[in-house]
C-alpha cells in the first residue's frame, strides 16, 4: 500500500492493528495510527499513455520483492504499477494479473508473459525475443531490457494482454 491509496478498513483490533483491503482487492495489516487523512484524490491519475512507457521509466530501479515504487520493485509490481500511471487498476500479484489477462497467440509490444504454474514471474514483452521486467538473479539487480533468458523462456506460461 503506497500512501494516499484509498482503503476500506475491515478490522480495528485492540492492539493497535488494522486489517484493510486496497481498492484492487489487496489485503494487509497496519498500525490503527497509520489510518489517518482522506486519501489522494489523484492516486490513479494517468501519468503514462502506455503501461510499456511507465516501464521504461523504471529502467534501473533496484528489485524489491513487494516493492512498488523508483527505490524498489519487483516483478508483478513493476506490471501493477506501470498500469497504474495510465489509469488502470491492474491485480498486484503475477497469478492474478496471468487470471485477469486475454490471451493472445502472437505477442505484441506491451503485452505481458508469465512464467511458472502458478505464474511467479512476469514480464512486458518488447518483441524481437526482448522482455522488460524487474528480476534479482546472477548479478543482474532491477528493471532491465534484456533478450528473454533461457531459464525463463523455458518456464514460460502465458502470454496475454490486459
Amino acid at each position: 500500500m503506497l500512501p494516499g491509496e484509498p482503503l476500506c478498513l475491515e478490522e480495528a483490533r485492540d492492539d493497535g492493528w488494522a486489517r484493510v483491503r486496497t481498492a484492487y482487492d489487496y489485503p494487509g495489516w497496519l498500525p490503527t495510527a497509520a489510518l489517518r487523512g482522506e486519501p489522494d484524490p489523484s492516486w490513479l491519475a494517468p501519468r503514462a499513455a502506455e503501461p510499456l512507457e511507465a516501464a521504461r521509466r523504471l529502467l534501473g530501479a533496484p528489485y524489491l520483492w513487494g516493492g512498488m515504487t523508483e527505490q524498489g520493485i519487483d516483478c508483478s509490481g513493476l506490471v501493477h504499477m506501470s498500469f497504474r500511471a495510465t489509469g488502470r487498476l491492474v491485480p498486484r500479484d503475477a497469478d492474478q494479473q496471468e487470471a485477469a489477462g486475454t490471451p493472445v497467440a502472437e505477442p505484441e509490444p506491451g503485452d505481458l508473459v508469465s512464467y511458472g504454474e502458478p505464474a511467479d514471474h512476469i514480464a512486458f514483452w518488447l518483441g524481437g525475443g526482448r522482455i522488460l521486467h524487474s528480476t534479482r538473479r546472477d548479478g543482474v539487480d532491477g528493471v532491465v531490457d534484456e533478450p528473454e533468458p533461457d531459464e525463463l523462456r523455458l518456464r514460460r506460461h502465458a502470454v496475454f494482454r490486459l
